[in-house]
């Protein structure tokens, strides 16, 4: 990584059109031209952004290759715009009829890697399959962790990322507006026990008549203390992080240093 300590990033807060990938990439494109001009550097978009979330009908067809098509189209914007960016999309699998739903991590150079995520929540689990790894891509300038929506609840995940390096973990998020009690426990908790910056890009707006998203995204430090926070349904948030301060704050409170791992392997292991 690179003596930087200093970067700015941004999270993406948006509605979207079930179904519409053109109309979405179009919309989620104004916002991260926006953010470019803001400075940053990192962009993360909201789970399912070019889809739309409620889409479980059509999850076959609307899923993509990856690479493919809305991975192509990130990657020609971060080679103009010269930034990273972090979508989660619907994954196809070599197996017909299977679905991942996925975050994609990529710059200026293409597609640097992928995420599956492995906690599903409700009926996603009829329709996806789950992930199994837990991968940080180092960027050069950030070690870099994914964990996706309702994963900003299960603390193992982003322990494990920070174990394994992460700096700063992001939640590209469809997140329910009921439960928004959680989300805001959740993202300042998952940053503070691990000394981690944490992005949360969520959704806004109502599908199907049923299902409401919170918005309510957010940029968090190591202590825990929300930087900057989205109230619009349409937003970019934008904030300098300090990457000097993750190795203070794990001195300060050293979670990760004192963590008994042999306990916490012996916990996975156990039958």
């Amino acid at each position: 990584m690179s003596d930087a300590v200093t970067l700015h990033v941004s999270a993406i807060q948006m509605n979207c059109i079930l179904g519409n990938k053109q109309k979405n990439l179009h919309k989620a494109k104004m916002l991260i031209d926006e953010a470019a001009r803001k400075g940053a550097k990192l962009i993360v978009l909201p789970e399912l952004f070019n889809t739309g979330y409620r889409v479980e009908e059509n999850d076959v067809e609307l899923a993509e290759w990856i690479p493919g098509e809305t991975t192509d189209w990130m990657t020609k914007i971060c080679k103009d715009k010269q930034v990273y960016l972090i979508g989660c999309i619907l994954e196809k699998s070599i197996t017909n009829g299977i679905v991942y739903d996925t975050a994609v991590v990529v710059g200026p150079k293409g597609l640097i890697g992928s995420y599956r995520k492995i906690h599903l929540w409700d009926t996603e689990n009829t329709r996806f399959a789950k992930g199994e790894e837990y991968p940080v891509f180092d960027l050069g300038f950030v070690r870099l962790g994914v964990q996706i929506c309702y994963e900003v609840g299960f603390p193992e995940g982003s322990r494990i990322l920070s174990l394994k390096g992460a700096d700063l973990v992001v939640y590209p998020s469809a997140f329910g507006k009921a439960r928004l009690y959680a989300w805001d426990l959740a993202t300042r908790s998952r940053a503070l026990e691990n000394g981690v910056y944490v992005i949360a890009a969520n959704r806004t707006g109502t599908e199907k008549g049923e299902t409401t998203f919170g918005g309510t995204s957010r940029i968090v430090d190591p202590q825990g203390k929300v930087l900057a926070e989205a109230l619009e349904e349409n937003e970019v948030i934008t904030a300098e992080i300090r990457l000097d301060l993750v190795a203070k704050q794990r001195r300060t409170i050293p979670y990760l240093r004192d963590l008994n791992k042999g306990l916490v392997v012996q916990a996975f292991v156990a039958k």
